[in-house]
């Protein structure tokens, strides 16, 4: 093994996360890097996804604010980033940026790059989105460089003061980690299977939700609005993929509605629908908008930063302010009474995936971006580069 290659840590809360968006970069760094996952193992068996080089380090970080067990992992992380002296520090996700962040600084860690997906503050109100909203600029503070997963993100960030413009970027035209269009894509054999599964005919229109059911992402909206709208498309129906972690669902929401709960092969539910449907109050990006692009879905989504990246309007998709089922209703009606329409704008959603979003373009943008930063950090410094002190502040 080469001892001059970078060495490099990721930290984050969720193997979620990990499995949904950071699997492919953490591949190709591992090619010519020595990469660390820090991460509750305890969640998920990260091993197996990632490659065997890669060194996994237990971490408990969780989502939720417990005082005594984040000063715990604080410490344990500091003691960890001292004793490897990374070369740099990736951190995702809102409490894995806070604590990877802070004790990548005080243990003087030259790089350190925290990677925004989103904020919760933006749905919060008072006390609580101002506390919220404190912990990212302090989280932004410690970093030596940030990313956004959408420009639209990166302009609301920069204009709430969480950080100045020449402290964050994108990646290309946004994501965080780009469509796999191998595993994305049109597919009639899925289609023909999962739509024999839940009843739905060949010609019947059907509507599309993946993720988690949550009231911020809209779900009961959507089902108010596809109550309406299965009265003059009868043949309607719609599929509700991913798990309910707020008990939003009852075990029968009606005729047409299939409950699918949590799935491995989302794409095949995707191969299998018509309009794919976000109806969220925040998102950083909305990945699973451009995962259905690439199956060839136009979108039916909430006009709010993020998700503007995500779908073109009038071209790729149809947005509507979030919260408003009549807007919704009105838009899931225009492309349910135009089959021409839906496909036009599902073609034009591929093309754009392919142009802009493959997984391996923004793999290799992030791999030579974080190289490039390490490199100029080692010349910046030179020998004393491990032990160097970069100003946060």
């Amino acid at each position: 093994m080469n001892q001059n290659r970078p060495s490099i840590c990721f930290t984050l809360t969720s193997p979620f996360v990990l499995n949904a968006f950071l699997r492919g970069h953490i591949t190709c760094l591992s090619r010519q890097s020595k990469v660390t996952v820090c991460i509750n193992t305890r969640e998920s068996d990260i091993a197996a996804v990632l490659p065997g080089e890669v060194e996994i380090f237990h971490t408990e970080i969780r989502r939720e604010i417990t005082l005594f067990k984040d000063a715990l992992a604080l410490v344990r992380l500091y003691t960890l980033y001292r004793r490897k002296k990374f070369d740099a520090v990736i951190t995702v996700t809102p409490k894995g940026g806070l604590l990877g962040m802070l004790a990548a600084y005080l243990a003087k860690i030259p790089v350190r790059w925290h990677w925004f997906t989103g904020q919760v503050w933006v749905t919060r109100k008072g006390l609580q989105r101002a506390m919220l909203k404190g912990i990212d600029r302090l989280t932004v503070a410690c970093s030596t460089r940030v990313l956004a997963d959408s420009p639209s993100q990166r302009d609301f960030l920069v204009g709430q003061k969480v950080v100045l413009p020449n402290k964050i970027n994108v990646l290309g035209e946004g994501s965080i980690s780009g469509v796999d269009i191998r595993k994305f894509r049109p597919d009639p054999t899925a289609r023909r299977k999962i739509r024999r599964k839940w009843g739905i005919p060949d010609a019947a229109p059907c509507l599309l939700y993946v993720g988690r059911m949550r009231r911020e992402k809209g779900v009961t909206n959507l089902l108010a609005a596809f109550k309406k709208l299965r009265k003059e498309f009868v043949n309607l129906h719609l599929l509700l993929v991913g798990p309910d972690e707020e008990k939003l669902l009852a075990s029968d929401c009606g005729q047409g509605v299939g409950i699918v709960g949590y799935t491995k092969k989302a794409e095949a539910y995707m191969a299998a629908a018509d309009i794919i449907c976000l109806p969220s109050y925040r998102e950083g990006f909305g990945s699973v908008l451009i995962e259905g692009a690439a199956c060839g879905l136009p979108a039916v989504a909430s006009r709010i930063y993020g998700i503007t990246d995500a779908v073109v309007e009038n071209q790729t998709g149809l947005l509507h302010r979030p919260g408003n089922v009549d807007e919704m209703t009105r838009c899931l009606r225009r492309l349910l009474s135009h089959k021409k329409k839906r496909r036009i704008f599902g073609n034009k959603a591929l093309r754009r995936v392919k142009a802009s979003f493959r997984s391996q373009h923004i793999e290799k943008l992030f791999t030579s971006s974080l190289t490039n930063h390490i490199s100029k950090a080692k010349n910046l410094h030179g020998p004393q580069f491990r032990n160097a002190k970069t100003s946060a502040f």
